[in-house]
């Protein structure tokens, strides 16, 4: 069993969707739940995911989905005030 989830976490990692769409930032790309909108693009079959969400679909989108939905509910108050327009700038450190 552990083996299994090594493994399950190895492919999310590789190829997490909500985290190759935060480094996309294509103009005029989905912001909200943009994660999961592109696993079920890749599900249902879409062509164009680069042109579209500025990223690559990942290779195995079903087994993605649950931790984009859930890494892009997270994110989803940051999500809604980057669509507003809400400039915020975050940094770290002293």
């Amino acid at each position: 069993m552990n083996k299994l989830l090594m493994v399950v976490l190895a492919l999310q990692l590789a190829g997490c969707a909500t985290a190759r769409t935060l480094d996309a930032a294509k103009p005029g790309a989905p912001v909200v739940y943009a994660g999961t909108r592109l696993d079920l693009y890749a599900m249902n079959g879409g062509c164009c995911a680069m042109d579209r969400f500025g990223a690559q679909a990942p290779s195995y989108p079903g087994i993605d989905l649950p931790a984009s939905a859930l890494l892009d509910t997270l994110l989803l108050p940051l999500s809604v005030l980057t669509v507003l327009g809400v400039n915020f700038q975050a940094t770290g450190g002293l």
